[in-house]
């Protein structure tokens, strides 16, 4: 245990300034959109009071009032999140691929640490998950301070204010990265873990096998595909509806569960018997 802890605060360590560069872009670009997205209403507002001698009543009924969802709905917002999930999975490669970078390979020492080799494989996949919550409970702890600053630009009578456990349920998109529930948390992030489970697996096999290890690791990743959307097909075509959906729903968990067990045997056995030093 000593030792992996020592291995995920060094994998962390390694992609900290990363880490620190998406929180800041995120806090940067959401916190500007919030600025620009409040001033064009108000703009919108004054057009339409001042220019063209529409009382508040009327522009109101016409073009409604503001409320943080329509913040939450644009680029300025989603656009910072979709970039964060584009780094963690462009980190997902990177995390095992720069290790052979260099002449002296740093993965050789990596396999030489008086530890099980297995412990790589968990310490890398924790820190995933590390970058992963970290950037969400930042956009927890940003979002209530975006939603001042809106506060402080719109005045009263023209926005309408919306707590964020509202925001979050009436928006289904944002659901999926904050999670309504703690089932929903664990059935969301657990898929996630799988996933993460089978391309680390499939990289493994593309660096024990070099070429030959790609059409490997593409192969096992369209069967671990396939085996996990197999109740659902048999649901659908086969069965009729046989299933409810609790039933269907403890089905793919089982068969995630075998999934997840059978990437981390076939990761270990590649760790242990095929990369050598």
């Amino acid at each position: 245990m000593k030792n992996y802890l020592k291995l995920v605060n060094f994998e962390f360590n390694r992609v900290a300034k990363l880490f620190v560069v998406l929180l800041g872009i995120t806090l940067v670009i959401q916190m500007v959109g919030v600025i620009v997205l409040s001033k064009e209403y108000l703009n919108m507002a004054n057009e339409k009071i001042y220019e063209d001698m529409m009382t508040k009543i009327e522009f109101l009924e016409n073009f409604g009032k503001m409320n943080f969802s329509q913040i939450v709905r644009s680029i300025w917002f989603f656009g910072p999140i979709g970039l964060c999930a584009a780094g963690v999975g462009f980190y997902i490669f990177l995390i095992w691929y720069r290790d052979w970078v260099g002449k002296n390979t740093f993965i050789y020492r990596l396999l030489m640490l008086p530890t099980t080799r297995l412990n790589i494989f968990y310490a890398k996949i924790t820190n995933i998950l590390i970058l992963t919550f970290g950037l969400v409970a930042f956009q927890l702890i940003i979002m209530p301070i975006e939603m001042l600053v809106m506060k402080g630009m719109v005045p009263t009578e023209f926005r309408s204010d919306m707590g964020l456990n509202k925001i979050i349920a009436v928006m289904p998109e944002l659901s999926i990265i904050i999670p309504r529930s703690l089932i929903e948390l664990i059935l969301y992030y657990g898929a996630g873990v799988l996933a993460v489970a089978i391309l680390f697996t499939a990289i493994l096999m593309e660096r024990s096998f070099k070429w030959k290890g790609i059409l490997v690791g593409l192969l096992y990743s369209a069967i671990a595909v396939v085996f996990m959307i197999l109740p659902l097909l048999l649901q659908e075509f086969v069965f009729n509806g046989f299933f409810y959906p609790i039933e269907l729903l403890g089905i793919e968990i089982v068969m995630g569960v075998m999934v997840l067990t059978a990437s981390v045997w076939l990761s270990r056995f590649l760790l242990m018997k095929k990369i050598t030093v």
